[in-house]
């Protein structure tokens, strides 16, 4: 059996007026409940009144340099958070692991800066973002004749997540002398990685 309730003004019971309501909470529906707004009608929220829409969401970064062995796919570690509204990244395997109850839509983005040692010694480097373990995107830039010191190589994606899903972020970097590094540095946040909810 199903009610419709028809009002014109909804507000809390210990609120006088609408413009009092600020510190009062009304709750609709309960924990799994769905709140439908119909096709045709619109919800008109205040410019800053939403709160949550895009979580999870999380960033972390690289508080130093990784060195990584020439020419080689390296899964880059990063040990900084600056955001983690579920706790969904573990510091300890550099992973996203999407929670119970989250899948969706993500959008997911890392920006690595690549290094030689030497400097001006790079002749390709990558950024590449990895679900459950396979390569899902990867940007590249190759130098030819010249070579480089730092590259800084922004990798980002769309993708369809489901609950214990995981992402990690890989960079390659080939040098033709000396050593190679994904950069770190804590002030900048020079290598990172993020991602957020956008959709189901």
């Amino acid at each position: 059996m199903s009610s419709i309730i028809k009002v014109d003004t909804i507000q809390n019971q210990s609120g006088a007026n609408i413009i009092s309501e600020s510190s009062n909470t009304i709750t609709v529906g309960a924990s799994g409940d769905t709140i439908t707004v119909p096709t045709g009608a619109s919800l008109t929220v205040p410019s800053g009144g939403l709160s949550g829409q895009n979580y999870p969401a999380f960033e972390v970064y690289k508080n130093s340099d990784q060195s990584v062995t020439d020419g080689s796919t390296t899964k880059i570690t990063f040990d900084r958070e600056v955001l983690d509204t579920d706790s969904a990244y573990d510091t300890s395997t550099s992973k996203f692991t999407v929670p119970g109850g989250k899948a969706g839509k993500y959008f997911i983005y890392s920006m690595l800066t690549h290094r030689s040692v030497t400097v001006g010694q790079i002749n390709d480097c990558r950024t590449a973002i990895y679900k459950n373990g396979s390569e899902v995107k990867q940007t590249y830039f190759i130098f030819g004749s010249a070579t480089g010191h730092y590259l800084s190589l922004n990798a980002y994606t769309i993708l369809d997540l489901s609950d214990g899903d995981y992402v990690e972020i890989y960079g390659l970097v080939n040098v033709t002398s000396g050593n190679a590094q994904v950069e770190g540095v804590s002030t900048d946040r020079r290598s990172s990685f993020g991602g957020y909810r956008i959709g189901v």
